[in-house]
């Protein structure tokens, strides 16, 4: 299926490079939910091309409780500075991520 412009991608399974995003947002997640996480993993996730890209990850937290972030890296010459935008909270594993 052809990327639209301003769509999000499908789902993909979390990389490396995802869950590095995920550790540098957890202390803001945890902020932003109200409570600590036993467990931070990244899971899977989607992308946003704007002027930066918006990353839409799933998180696993523990037990069966999953979280939804939308993070925002900016381009490559601002610095790419992370921004985490929103949470979902809480999730299941069989929740699809959706834009938020």
């Amino acid at each position: 299926m052809p990327l639209l412009c301003g769509g999000t991608t499908e789902a993909k399974d979390a990389n490396e490079e995802v869950q590095k995003i995920c550790d540098e947002m957890k202390a803001l997640a945890e902020e932003k939910a109200g409570k600590k996480f036993d467990a931070f993993t990244a899971k899977s996730y989607k992308t946003q091309v704007v002027a930066g890209t918006n990353y839409f990850i799933k998180v696993h937290v523990g037990g069966e409780e999953f979280v939804h972030l939308r993070v925002y890296k900016m381009l490559p010459y601002a610095g790419e500075k992370l921004e985490l935008h929103g949470i979902q909270t809480p999730k299941a594993h069989h929740d699809p991520i959706e834009y938020f």
